[in-house]
Formats: structure tokens, C-alpha cells, sequence
């Protein structure tokens, strides 16, 4: 009788070490995930300050001249958009002329977007042309 017992309990002894290992396991997970997401949303959370689009990376940057660029496809508002490319420059046409350079060369951007963006610099460089 105690050869069968002792047999029983081996056989259940590593199975209940191995769900013992297994909840550790998830508990340790779970413990680390929640202390890291305490630490990163209340304890110490990034906070930018005073950012502006001209810190964006160049695939960023062009990304923002063609929202730029189709807003003034829409309204014809050249002051609009001046003010918007200001954000990333001091010349608005030299900063879209990057971002076209940038959108052809690297990026592969599309025909339509390509157009206007052409069609954007073309407009600045002929309202500062008297």
C-alpha cells in the first residue's frame, strides 16, 4: 500500500510544481508589466514641451507639406499655408522644395501628391516674385 501512495504522490508532486511554476511565471509577468506601466504613466511620463514641426524627422516633415499642400489645393489660401510652413522654416518655398526633393527621392510618393506639392511651390514662388 505505501509503494502505490508514494507513486501517487510522485506523479501529482510535478504537476503541482509545474502549475506553481507556471503561476509564478504569469504573476511575475503581470507584477513587472504593472510597475512598468505605473512608472511610465504616473510616476514618470514624458512630457514635451515647446515642441514644433520642425523637430519631426524628414519623412515627417514632408508628410506635414503635403497636408499642407492639399489644404491649399482646397481653399486657395496662400497666407494660410505660408503660416502653416512657417512652422518648419524661414522660406516656405525652400522648406516644400526640401519636402518635394525628400517625397521624390526617397519616398516614391505618389503623381497626385507630387502635383500639388509642385503646385504649392509654383504659387509661393510667384507671390514673392513681384
Amino acid at each position: 500500500m505505501q509503494v502505490v501512495t508514494t507513486r501517487r504522490t510522485l506523479r501529482r508532486r510535478p504537476s503541482s510544481q509545474r502549475r506553481r511554476r507556471w503561476m509564478l511565471f504569469f504573476v511575475s509577468i503581470f507584477v513587472g508589466l504593472s510597475l512598468g506601466l505605473i512608472y511610465g504613466w504616473v510616476i514618470n511620463p514624458v512630457q514635451y514641451v515647446d515642441t514644433t514641426p520642425d523637430k519631426l524627422r524628414a519623412d515627417f516633415k514632408t508628410d506635414y507639406v503635403l497636408m499642407v499642400a492639399e489644404g491649399y489645393s482646397r481653399h486657395r489660401d496662400l497666407d494660410w499655408a505660408r503660416r502653416y510652413l512657417a512652422l518648419l522654416g524661414d522660406q516656405p518655398d525652400r522648406v516644400v522644395e526640401e519636402a518635394l526633393n525628400q517625397a521624390v527621392m526617397v519616398l516614391g510618393y505618389g503623381s497626385e501628391d507630387l502635383h500639388l506639392m509642385r503646385t504649392l511651390l509654383q504659387d509661393l514662388r510667384r507671390s514673392e516674385t513681384p
